[in-house]
């Protein structure tokens, strides 16, 4: 379905560079970057009481094309055995043109990612944390904040998400379970294709923002699984947003300054830049965090850190997607 080397190759030639620093700074952050995700993943750890008894490890500091190559190997790894090799002599041909389409999505995305842990990447598939330097130095600067603080700020949210799939040991398979499913229905043509989402465009252009378009190609049994996708990224999204900033003042200094400016600069942007990020998801993913910290608040401030860790018992356990609009529904189904 999609040739991800050539994916790759093409958000790796068309990304665009960095910001203009001197070395000295470049290095200084490379350096604070590497070595502040091990004090990070610390503090996470001590305010969820997650993963106590896992080693500390560093994160991988990478450019914007190590960004896009490393994306789009860990998409391989998660989508390849719900997309088999496209037959035919055209097989080749339309992998070929959707990884061009991909690459030029990861180009656009790889300006923008401060950092990912992607649970499927790496040499040996079993995870890998990354950094993108230039993207946090950008960001800082426009701002106007101090380095370190939302250098360590950046990390506190990235170790939470390698903490979500390292100490919940059977949430990397649900997951990849998961978008299996979703992937090999929409693959296997259990929708009418164009021809349905274009009759259904009307219903997205009244509900707006709030109905995500994939939503609209989906039959009842695939929207069930996507509800569920979508219920726990909101829920990981959320979650880390919530600790990256409940770590507190003691830790980072200018915490509630950085939230502030950060929280303004993702809502910024011209019309061409907001129209991208709408088709793309971007905007869907921002209100991911806001209502998945709402949940996490909610949760937390009711039945305390360890009543909410009760997420990560079970499959059974997680929020559906009413009850992350609803917290109090899932504190009443869990905790009576």
């Amino acid at each position: 379905m999609v040739d991800w080397a050539i994916a790759a190759q093409t958000g790796a030639l068309l990304v665009r560079g960095g910001p203009q620093v001197p070395r000295e700074r470049a290095e200084e952050a490379v350096t604070d970057l590497r070595e502040l995700t091990a004090e990070a993943e610390g503090h996470v750890r001590q305010l969820t009481n997650l993963g106590l008894d896992l080693p500390l490890l560093p994160g991988e500091v990478v450019d914007r094309p190590g960004w896009v190559r490393s994306a789009a190997a860990g998409l391989d790894a998660l989508t390849g055995r719900a997309l088999p090799q496209q037959g035919g002599p055209l097989g080749p041909i339309l992998a070929g043109g959707a990884g061009v389409q991909t690459g030029l999505v990861l180009a656009f995305l790889a300006s923008r990612v401060l950092g990912q842990y992607d649970p499927f990447g790496g040499p040996d598939k079993e995870g890998r944390l990354l950094l993108v330097a230039p993207n946090v130095v950008a960001a800082e600067q426009a701002m106007d904040v101090p380095g370190r603080d939302f250098r360590l700020w950046v990390c506190l949210h990235e170790c939470t998400h390698r903490l979500q799939f390292t100490a919940v040991r059977w949430l990397r398979d649900y997951f990849a379970d998961e978008v299996e499913r979703l992937v090999s229905g929409l693959a296997g043509g259990a929708t009418d294709g164009l021809s349905d989402l274009f009759g259904r465009l009307p219903e997205a252009i009244k509900q707006g923002p709030k109905l995500n378009l994939a939503e609209l190609i989906q039959s009842p049994k695939e929207r069930a699984v996507f509800d569920r996708l979508l219920a726990l990224s909101t829920l990981l999204e959320g979650h880390a947003d919530y600790v990256m900033d409940a770590v507190g003042p003691q830790v980072v200094p200018s915490v509630d300054t950085i939230r502030s400016r950060f929280t303004a600069r993702r809502k910024g942007g011209g019309v061409f830049d907001r129209l991208l990020r709408a088709l793309l998801g971007v905007d869907a993913k921002i209100r991911q965090y806001e209502e998945g910290a709402k949940f996490t608040k909610h949760v937390v401030d009711a039945v305390g850190m360890d009543g909410f860790n009760a997420v990560w018992r079970s499959p059974n356990t997680l929020p559906s997607r009413a009850e992350i609009a609803d917290p109090a529904a899932w504190v009443r189904r869990l905790h009576g």
